[in-house]
């Protein structure tokens, strides 16, 4: 059986940070020592392993990171993975390590180049999901994302306080480059009037009647949210436009980095900790080139280029819901 065979595996986080990435790797490593696995981490990203930056990991070195935002192997960005002396360079890295298997903790384009690497390397790779953005597809769920929305709503109600006491009109600005799974979710909770996603083309006359419309029944303050990929150029932009198109005391709000950091939530500690554990229960059934993640509240495992291959649609519901309950 592999589970005999599967000797010594190894965790990398790579890309953009998200909360939750400690609690996975700490579900990682208390799994794989459990069944006798050595275990080690891979130190920023794609970069550490193609340069063998790997360190031994045991119980206590994931003692106290559950609650911890970031990632304590650090995370990068590598163009140089990306091409092929890099993959090369990973491959043998890994061999001179004597890897069986690889989870590699990242977004869409992260567990591309993990996809990429199994392709090339005799060692398990399996993917978990984490993406504030929450668009890597095979799964409803990334880590990080849970987390990202409750900081984002956390703004929100304070900015709330702010509009109302000066009667004005607040562009609130949230990540999401490409997709508004983030935007839309932050909107809903934070009762926002209006949400501008990537998705959806941005119509400035729309907008200006809906925010009339508030003033009609008695709003004296707005909240919009916008997704930085609006296809408008974002929230300073389109203020500019609100401003020209009518008499409104315009204010804008970029939250930024503050999205990604964090001590994870509830949600995202638990995410993490059972995808963990599937991650290390996946490699040791023998699963290659697979990502764990999460579909209707079970976990699975599916193809690994389902990560980017498969574009999550928005849940055109909850863009209704907002809508409506934004009136």
């Amino acid at each position: 059986m592999l589970e005999r065979k599967l000797k010594r595996i190894a965790v990398v986080t790579s890309g953009g940070d998200s909360p939750g990435l400690n609690a996975a790797i700490r579900a990682v490593v208390r799994t794989a020592l459990i069944h006798r696995i050595e275990i080690f981490g891979i130190r920023h990203g794609y970069e550490g392993l193609m340069k063998g930056d790997f360190i031994r990991l045991d119980g206590p070195s994931v003692s106290g990171v559950i609650n911890r935002g970031g990632t304590f192997l650090f995370t990068t960005r590598s163009k140089n993975f990306e091409s092929k002396a890099g993959l090369a360079k990973a491959v043998r890295s890994l061999a001179r390590h004597k890897i069986d298997g690889l989870l590699v903790l990242g977004g869409n384009g992260s567990l591309k180049g993990a996809w990429e690497l199994a392709q090339k390397t005799p060692a398990a790779v399996v993917g978990i999901p984490k993406s504030i953005d929450n668009d890597v597809g095979g799964t409803e769920y990334s880590i990080g994302f849970d987390t990202a929305v409750n900081t984002a709503v956390e703004v929100i109600d304070k900015l709330r306080d702010t509009a109302t006491s000066h009667e004005r009109l607040f562009f609130v600005e949230v990540m999401g480059r490409k997709r508004g799974f983030l935007a839309l979710a932050t909107a809903l909770a934070g009762g926002a009037e209006s949400v501008l996603l990537p998705e959806v083309k941005t119509d400035i006359a729309s907008l200006c009647r809906i925010l009339e419309r508030g003033k009609k029944h008695g709003k004296i303050s707005s909240i919009v949210v916008v997704a930085e990929g609006d296809e408008m150029g974002g929230a300073l932009e389109i203020a500019k436009k609100i401003r020209k198109a009518g008499p409104y005391d315009v204010r804008v709000s970029i939250i930024g980095y503050q999205q990604r950091g964090g001590a994870p939530s509830a949600f995202d500690r638990i995410l993490a900790s059972q995808l963990g554990n599937a991650a290390v229960e996946a490699l040791m059934a023998g699963e290659r080139t697979k990502m764990v993640g999460i579909q209707k509240g079970e976990v699975v495992t599916v193809p690994l280029d389902f990560a980017w291959r498969i574009k999550k649609p928005l849940d055109s519901s909850l863009l209704r819901l907002a809508e409506v309950l934004s009136r």
